[in-house]
């Protein structure tokens, strides 16, 4: 027989049960972290271990093959340089930080290394200008000296040592709209019943957009000889469930939910390289996408050595058959924990 007193004395032991079974868990959770350094010298092992890999949006395998197309045909690059792709959106998050990339300028020459053209650098001269004036003043060497305190041959300048650029690109991300439209369902069920199962559903679906203006400029003559202004839709999504009941005089309440944002950054890349693709295919004399899917000119599968998915390289040894644009874009290449099985096959040989 179940007496007043057993009762009690059952909600004691459970509730006693309750208590250590938290404890042990609180427990649990901090011997992930220690106070006291271990002998590796950390408090406690970073978690991840994802690989780097290479970062292409759906026009990189199109710029690619542009560059290809212009090797295979001799047609020759005019040098390019990339001047400030600035935010002009105004756009910043609660905590003061910018909403959109301040690296569009890095993102416009990654574009055009993978489009093969001759690049001379103009966004950031700072150390080519120091060394400048250090061989202005005698005071840089290139040859090494046994004794440092001989004097030794110093760098000389010459005139018209530095390349020019024949264009330039120049521009700005200049919208940045949210919630152009929005869409939404919630749904809560249960009995009229408070101690009766209730069930509750929230989705959402949102659309923003981002926007750029760039304008190729001659260099020598400072005309704008091309403008491109594009825009991108981004769409995210939200989904929640939940279930609240009372079972055995305990209360559940259980929910789980999914959501997820088109990368905005990536799509500021996407909007670069496909205005890349526009300028680089004019200049190049490109008709257009024809150039690299038709029957006899498929340079999407020409495997050219210094032109991929992450940029291209001028070879600095006569080693690209182990060191090349197709292997930089294996992500098992010099990581340290991951197999090899998992290359593509067109890297496995490397």
């Amino acid at each position: 027989m179940v007496t007043p007193k057993t009762r009690k004395s059952f909600a004691r032991t459970r509730t006693g049960l309750s208590l250590i079974a938290l404890a042990a868990g609180a427990m649990t959770l901090s011997a992930c972290v220690s106070p006291t350094a271990g002998p590796s010298g950390l408090y406690a092992r970073p978690i991840g271990n994802a690989p780097v890999t290479a970062n292409p949006t759906a026009y990189s395998d199109a710029l690619v093959c542009l560059g290809t197309y212009a090797r295979q045909h001799r047609l020759a690059s005019p040098r390019m340089a990339v001047g400030r792709i600035s935010d002009y959106t105004g756009k910043v998050e609660y905590e003061g930080g910018r909403k959109i990339t301040q690296g569009a300028s890095l993102m416009a020459m990654t574009a055009l290394a993978k489009s093969g053209a001759r690049q001379v650098e103009r966004f950031d001269t700072s150390v080519s200008e120091l060394e400048l004036k250090y061989a202005n003043n005698k005071l840089i060497t290139d040859a090494p000296m046994a004794n440092p305190l001989e004097a030794g041959d110093y760098r000389r300048i010459m005139a018209g040592q530095i390349a020019g650029s024949d264009f330039h690109i120049v521009g700005g991300i200049t919208e940045l709209n949210y919630n152009i439209r929005s869409s939404g369902i919630d749904a809560y069920v249960g009995d009229a019943d408070p101690r009766d199962t209730k069930g509750i559903f929230n989705g959402r679906l949102y659309v923003m957009n981002v926007a750029l203006d760039l304008r190729l400029v001659d260099t020598r003559t400072l005309e704008v000889v091309d403008v491109i202004s594009y825009q991108k839709q981004i769409i995210g999504r939200e989904i929640k469930a939940g279930v609240f009941d009372f079972f055995n005089g305990n209360i559940f309440d259980i929910s789980a939910g999914e959501g997820g944002l088109e990368p905005m950054q990536l799509a500021v890349r996407a909007l670069i390289e496909r205005a890349t693709l526009e300028f680089m295919a004019n200049l190049y004399g490109a008709s257009g996408p024809e150039v690299c899917l038709s029957a006899d000119n498929d340079f999407l599968n020409y495997d050219d050595p210094t032109i991929g998915r992450t940029g291209a390289l001028t070879p600095a040894y006569d080693n690209l058959e182990q060191n090349n644009a197709g292997t930089r874009e294996d992500p098992n290449r010099w990581h340290n924990t991951r197999s090899r099985s998992g290359s593509s096959e067109r890297n496995s040989r490397y």
